[in-house]
């Protein structure tokens, strides 16, 4: 996946993005760090052509070798796997089984099929039996989870995730991080939680106001303290337990 020069106004004319450019190669889990307003949620929309733009600008991101443009959307978004910072923004149908089937039904599965793939991806987010549930019944963290089915079930090559692990209580934010872990599609995850960058990811991308100020790997991104407090964020707790631990080592 590479993001090259990407900008986009809104429709009021403030600029979102000004002119980002990164990589993610296959299997790398990579973290878009930065303060509310920094563009994050902007960027993962345009990994699937979800903002009305002029084709020209939107051809500035490609996934699996092709340009994120309206020819291209359906191959586009048959690989990359949104996930939604609100849960209720992704689920629309009435049940549980409804809303996971949809992407795959897209693609053409039906019948026996269908229900194992929905099956298997609600079992690989702890949701097994689920099937008949109504999500508006759902706590928020179980719907969170269901969108995550939804999104598995696709196999996508890339996984665009924003803020993943909002409205999870402890238990359910450490199967979700072990979950990420063990999935081999690339990752962005778009997070203020930084006890999931350090645990899960290899690279941090630090945002702010539409352009990348810094980028590296996340231990040693976070611990610069100055370059967190000047971008809104903090030094995560778990450095400080890790950098004692290694002291005590």
């Amino acid at each position: 996946m590479a993001v090259e020069n990407l900008r986009y106004r809104y429709a009021d004319g403030s600029e979102a993005l000004r002119g980002i450019s990164f990589v993610v190669e296959p299997g790398e889990r990579v973290a878009l760090i930065g303060p509310n307003g920094a563009g994050k949620s902007t960027l993962l929309l345009h990994l699937n052509g979800l903002l009305p733009e002029r084709p020209a600008e939107l051809s500035a991101v490609q996934i699996c070798g092709a340009l994120v443009m309206p020819e291209n959307f359906s191959k586009v978004r048959k690989n990359v796997g949104l996930l939604f910072q609100d849960p209720d923004d992704q689920l629309f149908c009435p049940t549980v089984f409804e809303d996971v089937a949809f992407g795959p039904r897209q693609l053409g599965v039906e019948g026996d099929a269908l229900n194992a793939k929905v099956a298997a991806a609600l079992a690989q987010v702890g949701l097994a039996g689920y099937e008949n549930r109504l999500p508006h019944h759902l706590s928020r963290g179980e719907k969170r989870r269901v969108c995550l089915a939804g999104v598995l079930v696709c196999e996508p090559a890339v996984l665009a995730l924003d803020e993943p692990t909002t409205d999870l209580d402890p238990r359910g934010r450490r199967e979700l991080k072990l979950l990420l872990r063990r999935l081999p599609a690339a990752q962005l995850i778009a997070t203020h939680d930084l006890e999931l960058v350090v645990e899960n990811c290899t690279r941090a991308i630090l945002l702010d106001r539409g352009t990348v100020i810094a980028e590296g790997p996340p231990t040693a991104l976070l611990a610069d303290e100055q370059l967190m407090l000047a971008h809104g964020l903090e030094r995560p707790h778990i450095l400080q337990h890790l950098q004692h631990q290694h002291r005590h080592d």
